[in-house]
């Protein structure tokens, strides 16, 4: 392999421009973003999107983003919200602590700014669950300012233009100090997005389509003949496997039995069906009532950390339970809950 810069090519102007024309051409239309050259958009919109991006793909997201400002428009509507409604609407989306977070940062937002962000960085991290990542993107997105706003998408460009050799994730901090190079005060907003969209569009994992990219002149693992080996990864260590039962009671009128999980931990302060705890080593546990339970199989469920085996118990009986229609369980339990719930009912 020749050998490779690991420095910001001297014809940076040059680059930029081919870079910010493919996106004036081929920028994606997505539901929270103005075009290309517009005025900046709202920085509540910015945001939300920013915090559903994190743990979905851009598909996923949208109609969830179209739902939340439909129903909550402003981010002092979001911040008046329920909890429960609110909760119930992230269903979806990933770790509750995110949604949790999303109105903590709603409610001080519009209690200690009147219901406008701050502008700058640093005041966009001082809100209560927003790291470093969302900062500088709605920074950058929302207000113009030349923050350096690094995802996986930007990762891979920059591992593949610089022909990084330190694997992920180590190599982040270096990643993050090239992209970081290239930023400019220039149409910074614009600037991230054609660097995500190129990611996600045309420097995509697996088989890159360098023969659409407007940085192949600069790229050194184009040169190299062989860019789809960057980013470099470190081997992932196995993901851990729990299993666990869950119990769908369901009395005389049909309902369904639900719990609310406790306010900290995975899925807090959601309601759920009755479950064990989920362990690595099986367990016997008890039911949350006796009656007469059936086997029902089992479903299978991946978290971030974690997969799931949680078998399925169902019987007919009564107690103290949040009794919900199953219906309105069906679109109101977290995907897991789901799961089981429909095999329970099956």
């Amino acid at each position: 392999m020749p050998p490779v810069p690991v420095h910001p090519p001297a014809d940076l102007s040059e680059m930029r421009a081919a870079l910010l024309d493919w996106y004036d051409a081929h920028g994606r239309t997505l539901a929270w973003r103005s075009p290309p050259g517009a005025a900046a958009p709202d920085p509540y919109r910015v945001w939300l999107s920013e915090v559903m991006l994190q743990q979905t793909t851009t598909p996923h997201a949208t109609p969830y983003f179209q739902a939340f400002t439909t129903r909550w428009p402003t981010v002092s509507k979001l911040a008046a919200a329920d909890d429960s409604d609110v909760m119930a609407a992230w269903a979806g989306l990933g770790y509750y602590a995110r949604a949790r977070n999303l109105l903590a940062c709603a409610r001080a937002v519009a209690t200690n700014h009147g219901g406008l962000f701050p502008d700058t960085e640093a005041g966009l991290l001082a809100l209560p669950g927003v790291g470093a990542y969302t900062a500088a993107a709605v920074a950058a997105i929302a207000f113009g300012r030349a923050s350096n706003v690094v995802d996986g998408n930007v990762e891979r460009v920059m591992a593949r233009l610089f022909a990084v050799e330190t694997p992920l994730p180590a190599a982040r901090p270096e990643l993050r100090r090239l992209a970081g190079s290239l930023v400019a005060d220039h149409r910074p907003g614009d600037w991230a997005q054609a660097l995500m969209d190129l990611g996600a569009t045309v420097c995509r994992p697996g088989r890159p389509l360098c023969e659409l990219c407007p940085l192949t002149a600069w790229c050194a693992g184009y040169r190299s003949g062989a860019p789809e080996r960057w980013p470099l990864k470190m081997k992932k260590a196995e993901r851990p496997h729990r299993t666990g039962t869950a119990w769908v009671l369901r009395d005389d009128r049909g309902r369904v039995a639900l719990v609310r999980r406790p306010d900290k931990g995975l899925l807090g302060g959601m309601t759920g069906l009755p479950t064990s705890y989920w362990s690595e080593t099986a367990s016997a546990a008890a039911p949350p009532v006796a009656a007469e339970w059936r086997d029902l199989g089992s479903v299978e469920h991946v978290f971030t950390h974690f997969s799931l085996t949680l078998s399925v118990r169902a019987a007919t009986g009564a107690g103290d339970f949040l009794w919900t229609d199953p219906d309105e369980a069906l679109r109101s339990l977290p995907t897991v809950f789901r799961k089981a719930l429909e095999r329970g009912l099956a």
